[in-house]
């Protein structure tokens, strides 16, 4: 009990005495073990009940040698050996069941932080996930939560049994011997002081290796996905990458000698100061039995109650930091939990009507939000960056798509032509003006509707690492295999799935990277069409394939497009000459629009983005 109790202290960081915590942490932990409250009591009972069956057994060896040893009386000593049996078998059942409660209590509060973490992160704006760091995020969802729950286990068992068994082992030790008990009593110092300066000395060094092991697992991390591991053989650094991994890896090795080396010491130190106080006891204690002023029997508890004395007293020397550690990984998730959504549905939520739907933008301002307002400097890899937000994205921007018509956006690289899309996926909310879709305020539609109402096929398609069933259920769970098949067939890309061998049960790879570019844009457009949207956005949805990917591509998407509303940004000014309306973006606002001759007639930006792009398509490379 006494070695349990000192490892587990020193590896608990001791930095964590000094982190200022909010007031209302500790009053959130409760309310999150709340609906745990009957487990916990049990949990809390076994443990003490625990306690006092460790403190019994030493008390019943006194009387089997006092009662029955010395008196040779064996029906004592074969009595009282079977009870010493029975209060093992039953702290060893006490044991378990302490274990299920605990794992039980445990797993529940991971459970219940995991989701809330996992589901109000997927909720954030798309800005918070191009600052944060994956590793950190995914960090707080398993190393904080798992941290907070075992911090938090832990120091309900380790607070109540150590101080339970502590009270109990000096009750028992004063009633056989009050004089002895001083004597054990001062030399606590003795073992508490270097439990006290090794602790600093090994939180060190776990930190060091805890930092050293984080930098291996960045590392492994950016080297063994595709896109890392495609970049080492193009430039022919295995061994390179081997020698700095080696290095790396070396530190980690030497730290965890010095802790093993730290640790062996310690131990030792404390064995050494326990070994004292039992040597102190025997002999005096020796002579008090030679005396006839303390029995024999006694003299072996007060031993047995000895050696389980300092081990409690270990445990609750750090029993701050324990706390300590519990609150701050609490407050790290919590931190998470904080962060407020900028995109949160309406109070009074109202359905988007179905069918053919126009689009209205009505004066439409936009800017980007500060840093502080959309994620944690704690989870980004520079938060000593610019804070602030950026000046006006979208300044004024009025337009209406009626039902059924194709809209294009073209200008310049950074217009705000993404911008004006993202609005209307609502991935942002416009800083000022409105828009809407059948006649409603995006602001006021149910936010389940507007995700079945509006559909985006981004340049670069994200897929799964999963099935191609898997990838096209994400938009609809329901869709029967006829329902993909039509889908696939729709996004010209039929033939292609019933060529591998696996059929709709291949798996892509990580991010699709089995498939080339085309096939899986055509799958995006499959897995989209399975979603059934009636307003379409399409950005440069064509923009980094070959022509005869383009063309397949665009085919899929003229099937697509068909009785939908839809938004096409296009760098290629061709693919959008047959569009109702061309919007004519600049500095965020719309400077012209109209039809494809209309444009061109004009003489304006339009006309000079289409002559160059014509010359450049006509101009020998």
């Amino acid at each position: 009990m006494g070695g349990h109790g000192v490892l587990r202290s020193m590896v608990r960081d001791g930095s964590v005495v000094d982190v200022q915590l909010r007031g209302d942490t500790t009053r959130r932990v409760l309310a999150y073990a709340r609906p745990y409250t009957r487990l916990i009591a049990a949990f809390l009972t076994l443990v003490v009940i625990d306690s006092t069956v460790v403190v019994a057994v030493p008390l019943l060896l006194k009387n089997i040698v006092d009662q029955g040893v010395i008196p040779k009386d064996s029906a004592v000593v074969i009595r009282l050996a079977v009870i010493v049996a029975v209060l093992s078998v039953a702290g060893a059942v006490l044991d378990i069941a302490q274990r299920w409660f605990s794992a039980r209590i445990g797993e529940s509060l991971i459970y219940d932080l995991r989701t809330a973490v996992f589901g109000h992160v997927l909720r954030q704006p798309i800005a918070f996930f191009t600052r944060a760091q994956t590793g950190s995020l995914v960090s707080r969802l398993n190393s904080d939560v798992i941290g907070a729950q075992q911090a938090f286990t832990s120091v309900l068992s380790s607070l109540v049994s150590n101080v339970v068994s502590l009270v109990l082992i000096v009750a028992a030790m004063a009633t056989l011997s009050w004089q002895l008990t001083i004597g054990a009593l001062l030399l606590v110092p003795f073992f508490l002081v270097p439990a006290k300066l090794m602790g600093k000395r090994l939180s060190a060094l776990m930190s060091q290796q805890m930092n050293a092991n984080a930098d291996l697992g960045s590392r492994m991390t950016e080297r063994f996905n595709v896109a890392g591991a495609l970049l080492v053989k193009l430039f022919g650094t295995p061994a390179r990458e081997e020698r700095e991994y080696a290095a790396r890896a070396a530190v980690v090795r030497d730290t965890g000698v010095r802790i093993a080396m730290n640790r062996t010491i310690f131990v030792v130190a404390l064995s050494l100061v326990a070994a004292l106080a039992t040597a102190m006891v025997y002999g005096f204690g020796g002579v008090m039995a030679v005396n006839d002023t303390l029995t024999v029997g006694s003299l072996l508890a007060l031993a047995a109650l000895l050696g389980r004395l300092y081990g409690p007293l270990t445990a609750l020397s750090g029993v701050r930091v324990d706390i300590m550690t519990a609150l701050v990984s609490f407050e790290r998730v919590f931190e998470v939990l904080d962060l407020k959504p900028l995109v949160a549905e309406s109070a009074n939520p109202v359905t988007l009507p179905m069918g053919q739907v126009g689009v209205e933008f009505d004066r439409v301002e936009f800017s980007y939000p500060s840093a502080d307002e959309v994620s944690l400097r704690s989870l980004e890899a520079d938060a000593t960056g610019d804070r602030a937000g950026g000046g006006p994205v979208l300044a004024g921007v009025s337009f209406r798509a009626e039902p059924g018509q194709l809209i294009a956006l073209v200008g310049p690289s950074g217009a705000g032509k993404t911008t004006i899309t993202s609005l209307l996926a609502r991935l942002y909310d416009p800083t000022a003006g409105a828009i809407r879709i059948g006649g409603v305020d995006l602001r006021e539609a149910s936010l389940t509707s507007l995700h079945e109402t509006v559909g985006m096929v981004t340049q670069e398609a994200h897929l799964f690492h999963d099935t191609i069933r898997g990838n096209l259920a994400y938009a609809n769970p329901a869709a029967t295999e006829a329902d993909m098949f039509a889908a696939l067939a729709s996004a010209q890309v039929l033939s292609l799935i019933e060529s591998l061998p696996s059929g709709l049960d291949t798996v892509v790879g990580d991010r699709g990277h089995r498939l080339s570019g085309g096939e899986k844009q055509r799958l995006a457009i499959a897995r989209l069409l399975l979603k059934g949207p009636q307003v379409l956005i399409l950005d440069e949805a064509t923009a980094h394939l070959d022509s005869e990917s383009e063309v397949a591509v665009q085919r899929a998407l003229d099937e697509a497009l068909q009785g939908r509303t839809a938004f096409v940004i296009a760098h290629r000014l061709s693919t959008v000459r047959g569009a109702d309306l061309i919007l004519v973006v600049e500095d965020g606002q719309i400077v012209e629009r109209g039809r494809h001759t209309e444009l061109l007639e004009a003489g304006g930006l339009y006309a000079d983005l289409y002559r160059t792009q014509y010359f450049d398509e006509r101009t020998p490379a």
